[in-house]
């Protein structure tokens, strides 16, 4: 009977750049060996290989420096990490290493950018840029940001009433701003319009009667964004092609505009077979602009980008150790899961989102098709398909050795979205989590972030463990008013 390595090697090219075995049959990720890890620290356990983080920041710019070179493009290009993918501090230090700047979305964000700039790791002249329907607390953060000499921090304009705040509260001499513009959504998607940024139509409006009076402010940013990433679509191309041309339009207009931010959404690998062009598609990105303005005799503008998944996906990975086999019917075989991939990996039961997985160790077994079940009560708590097949295959379980699984490329949002340090599905904890990096000498380091969350800090959020203040009246005060106004009366 084949061995499990042997179907990989037969469906796959590998070993790849980023997976292999070592000579005990044990998967390796980018060289680190996850068997030792796991006798480490157990299982669940949630990891994050810090330098790939830089790795791709570098990667992005080299492929942004490589199209504008080729096609001498003259404008500039900036490298943005949208904080939303993953807030956590070892992200934002080991992102800022290489010379990033920072797009926020949430009120909560500005005290971040606050503490990073009290800690030293970015100045008053790193690109803070803002976006996101801005509720009061978040203007007044970013109010609060410009007033104290953050001359980068640009608010992205995303409805026709947010300049209205700043013209008010802002006291500095000097304000950058953006405009998000509306782009129209995939024809599969359940509106025409996207319900963020400002319709094409209204653009020139707004600039004209409420930014271009007030010698403050400047218009020096469009915004454009799609939801499905940026990908080698005629949907795709459209909507560039479309903003573009708005982009000259306003020039004209408005000389002070030299910036466009294409937003975020360079895919990252989620299957073992990979064959997206990266350099081939910056490279079409930079044409179709630079043809575009010449085409309106426009000088092309900097250029910025907002990375959140390709910046920390890859860099992260979640290990399972498989508890129990279950035979349910003749063809159904489940492996289950020390873990839930409803609250630990949100993303695979919420949108279908599929990640590379693979078996940790045992690759010299003889293989069989299976099911991966989870830990919670819910019937959709499960993993069954790969991107490459509708069957997935994992080695054959026997008594002598235990069994683990790995996903991989799962570094952003599932900690946001599973609820991190909070209470989530059936009450299953948040696994451990480990920081996995590289000493000046290239030697493999670990450190143990947060250990799996207790019970008690479950007890705490759910308040067997607080004293609670004594229920008051909610119209107490109307109440005693009304009485004696009734006694008056009477």
């Amino acid at each position: 009977m084949k061995r499990y390595i042997d179907l990989i090697q037969q469906t796959f090219e590998f070993p790849t750049r980023e997976f292999g075995v070592d000579a005990q049959n044990n998967l390796l990720f980018n060289n680190v060996p996850l068997m030792d890890v796991i006798r480490k620290y157990g299982t669940p356990l949630r990891i994050s290989y810090l330098p790939k983080i830089g790795e791709h920041i570098e990667h992005s710019k080299i492929l942004f420096k490589n199209a504008m070179k080729k096609y001498n493009y003259r404008g500039n290009y900036t490298y943005c990490y949208c904080t939303k993918s993953s807030h956590f501090k070892f992200i934002l230090d080991t992102a800022l290493k290489h010379n990033i700047h920072l797009e926020t979305s949430s009120a909560f964000d500005i005290p971040l950018i606050e503490t990073l700039y009290e800690e030293g790791k970015i100045t008053k002249d790193t690109y803070v840029i803002c976006n996101g329907h801005k509720m009061p607390q978040y203007l007044k953060n970013i109010t609060n940001l410009i007033n104290q000499g953050f001359v980068n921090c640009t608010p992205i304009l995303d409805n026709l009433d947010e300049i209205d705040h700043y013209l008010e509260n802002v006291t500095a001499d000097h304000v950058n701003i953006g405009i998000r513009i509306a782009t129209d959504e995939e024809p599969t998607f359940s509106f025409y319009t996207s319900r963020l940024g400002i319709r094409y139509k209204d653009v020139d409006d707004l600039y004209l009667k409420k930014i271009k009076p007030d010698e403050r402010f400047k218009l020096k940013m469009l915004h454009f964004f799609i939801n499905s990433g940026i990908k080698d679509t005629a949907y795709y191309w459209s909507e560039l092609t479309r903003f573009m041309f708005k982009y000259c339009e306003m020039k004209r207009i408005c000389p002070e505009l030299d910036s466009i931010d294409i937003g975020g959404g360079m895919p990252i690998q989620t299957s073992v077979v990979y064959n997206f062009d990266y350099q081939a598609m910056v490279d079409e990105i930079i044409e179709n602009i630079q043809w575009i303005c010449h085409k309106n005799n426009v000088p092309v503008p900097n250029i910025f980008t907002e990375f959140g998944s390709y910046t920390v996906g890859e860099s992260g990975a979640i290990l399972y150790k498989i508890i129990d086999q279950k035979q349910q019917n003749d063809r159904e075989l489940w492996y289950m899961i020390d873990g839930s991939f409803i609250t630990q990996l949100p993303d695979s039961w919420g949108i279908g989102q599929k990640y590379i997985m693979l078996p940790i160790n045992n690759w010299d077994a003889p293989y069989t098709k299976v099911n991966l079940g989870g830990l919670t009560c819910d019937s959709a708590d499960y993993y069954n398909t790969e991107s490459h097949s509708e069957d997935l295959y994992m080695p054959i379980i026997d008594e002598k050795n235990d069994q683990y699984i790995g996903f991989f490329h799962t570094g952003a949002y599932q900690e946001s979205l599973g609820g991190y340090g909070g209470i989530q599905h059936c009450l299953i904890p948040a696994p451990k989590h480990v920081l996995i990096d590289r000493d000046e000498n290239g030697n493999i380091t670990t450190e143990l972030f947060a250990d799996e969350q207790t019970e008690e800090s479950m007890l705490k959020i759910l308040g067997y463990r607080s004293k609670r203040k004594p229920a008051e009246p909610l119209l107490e005060s109307a109440s005693k008013m009304q009485f004696h106004e009734d006694s008056k009366e009477k």
